[in-house]
């Protein structure tokens, strides 16, 4: 399949419905998923809280592609490709870790933690160090948020950090630590996982935890059938609480109430860490959710963020990557107890799997064809296909 191919199957997507099954199964889709969303759109990564001091590092994976952002001896935050210039071998494994330098592990080419190559031994008289350094990648931060993006020339990312940023800030994310993180391997499509994840069509029967606190029968983006809107955003006004909605067609954010005597985003609806990260209005604050295409969602609430990632591993296998941040002196065993604080999205998770699942099942069918979204109910899912539509068209046009 070639990009005239994926051109031809866009167009023959009927408007307002899901995509042609190819998008979700074939192997020529997702390279070119890889290219064309992946390797060109700002990606939510993790937080400034996960690499607070100078050597901390974050490694990871974006698609099949390592890198690593690094916390510079200077203050600086700074993303570089996870490959050393040498033969290539991945620098550090992915996870979390710290160093006071960069050491290949292959044949020990050192790099500073501003990516200068500073020792390759054995190498001739006329080797230039200062051309062999570690490449880097664009790298922004926003009210504690990390986005990278691996394209040479980035979209803007100006409006999104103006407009996210006095949404987000309340929530103190620099004095946040994180609590916990897991993956969760789905065997679907990532598109399917994120259709799923942008929408709550599904949650009144799917997800019984989260409907206990979470508005799952609110319409569109997030309009609620009464007027408890209104009176949630009196009450922030009251508070200089910023409610938004904001965004463009590639994120978006809004605060949102939850349901009437619920307090928190939990199980029961109450508290379930002693210290907040927001203290403003006894932390009945709603939840700010957050979102950036192509992959993510976070809720910030008074106690908590939770931040989703689904990251494309093969065509039919994403890994869900999940974070909690709690305020940094929160205590575990005393503030809180992990299983009672990842609960609520665990057991949503999980959910959420067998629904991406069995809908990749489906749609593998011969008799799958693109169905039609509900605007009430899946609104949001409308316009992440919508989006994908379009950037994917948009690659192409400057392909050819």
């Amino acid at each position: 399949m070639n990009l005239g191919d994926i051109s031809a199957l866009l167009r023959s997507r009927p408007a307002g419905h899901s995509l042609p099954q190819g998008f979700y199964n074939s192997a020529a889709a997702f390279e070119f998923d890889l290219a064309a969303i992946f390797g060109t759109s700002w990606l939510f990564v993790g937080f400034e809280a996960e690499i607070k001091r100078p050597g901390d590092y974050l490694s990871f994976l974006v698609g099949r592609w390592p890198v690593i952002v690094v916390h510079g001896r200077d203050g600086a935050l700074r993303a570089f490709h996870n490959s050393c210039r040498h033969r290539g071998s991945i620098l550090c494994k992915p996870g979390q870790g710290s160093a006071a330098r960069i050491v290949c592990p292959y044949h020990s080419w050192t790099y500073g933690l501003d990516g200068r190559l500073l020792a390759a031994s054995r190498m001739p008289a006329d080797f230039e160090k200062s051309a062999h350094g570690l490449k880097p990648v664009h790298l922004e931060r926003i009210a504690g948020a990390l986005f990278l993006c691996l394209a040479d020339t980035p979209p803007d990312i100006s409006v999104m950090r103006r407009e996210l940023t006095p949404l987000l800030a309340p929530h103190n994310l620099e004095h946040a630590k994180l609590a916990y993180q897991s993956t969760l391997i789905e065997y679907a499509n990532w598109k399917l996982v994120m259709e799923n994840g942008r929408e709550c069509y599904h949650c009144a029967s799917g997800h019984p935890e989260l409907s206990n606190a979470f508005p799952v029968h609110a319409s569109a983006y997030f309009d609620l059938p009464d007027n408890s809107a209104a009176r949630f955003e009196q009450r922030m006004a009251d508070i200089a609480m910023p409610v938004g909605p904001v965004g463009e067609a590639w994120w978006q954010a809004v605060r949102f109430p939850l349901n009437d005597g619920a307090v928190a985003m939990t199980t029961t609806g109450q508290f379930s860490v002693g210290k907040l990260m927001c203290a403003a209005g006894d932390g009945n604050i709603g939840s700010l959710r957050w979102a950036v295409e192509p992959n993510n969602f976070c809720h910030s609430t008074s106690e908590y963020t939770f931040a989703f990632s689904a990251i494309p591993v093969s065509p039919t296998e994403t890994h869900v990557v999940s974070k909690w941040l709690v305020h940094e002196d929160a205590v575990e065993g005393v503030d809180y107890d992990l299983p009672t604080l990842t609960h609520l999205w665990t057991q949503t998770n999980l959910q959420d799997k067998e629904f991406a699942e069995n809908n990749q099942l489906g749609v593998n069918s011969p008799g799958y064809s693109p169905g039609p979204y509900s605007p009430d109910a899946e609104s949001l899912t409308l316009r992440f296909v919508d989006w994908y539509c379009d950037r994917a068209a948009a690659y192409i046009g400057h392909a050819v």
